[in-house]
């Protein structure tokens, strides 16, 4: 491989740090080859190297998501989706995993996940990593259209030695899908 072919084409970032998120991202950034993926948590990304990315893959959990529109100078995803929608992102594609819990909010299991794909749809960026609805309980999620979650859905709090096999099988999607 040339070196040119080397460079990070890939930035992971998550939201919020610590806990079951932070946990998560580092098991979606391992199924990475570790030249192609930069890691950071959201405060930490500098939007003007936007551009020299391809691919972002963003983490969060659900569990707070009416946050995500609160209009708080803390409120990190706010921020960052309202930087990028003053960026030319054409060419960009962005992909997304959501923690959520299906058994205590069967009603709104990731709908973080909808959330991003809302905000995406607002930018000229493509939302990739669609995923199986198959397996999972819940009754409703607005992260859901067609039986295919807008990302990668899963459950810590109950289904927690699924997540790693999940991982994999979404970056290897991912992999094929950027090309």
């Amino acid at each position: 491989m040339k070196n040119a072919d080397k460079m990070k084409k890939i930035a992971l970032l998550y939201w919020g740090k610590g806990g079951n998120v932070e946990r998560v991202a580092q098991i979606v950034y391992k199924q990475f080859d570790p030249e192609t993926i930069d890691f950071f948590d959201v405060p930490s990304f500098d939007l003007e190297n936007l551009s020299n990315y391809k691919l972002l893959v963003l983490g969060g959990s659900t569990v707070g998501a009416e946050k995500w529109e609160d209009a708080t100078t803390d409120n990190m995803w706010n921020k960052f989706f309202r930087e990028i929608q003053q960026k030319d992102l054409s060419g960009l594609k962005i992909a997304a995993f959501e923690l959520g819990n299906q058994v205590l909010y069967p009603g709104h299991f990731v709908d973080g996940l909808g959330i991003v794909e809302a905000e995406i749809a607002k930018t000229n960026a493509s939302l990739i990593g669609q995923w199986p609805t198959e397996g999972y309980v819940h009754t409703s999620s607005e992260g859901v259209q067609n039986k295919l979650f807008f990302g990668l859905a899963l459950d810590e709090d109950n289904e927690s030695e699924l997540t790693p096999e999940r991982a994999k099988k979404w970056v290897g999607q991912l992999i094929k899908e950027v090309g």
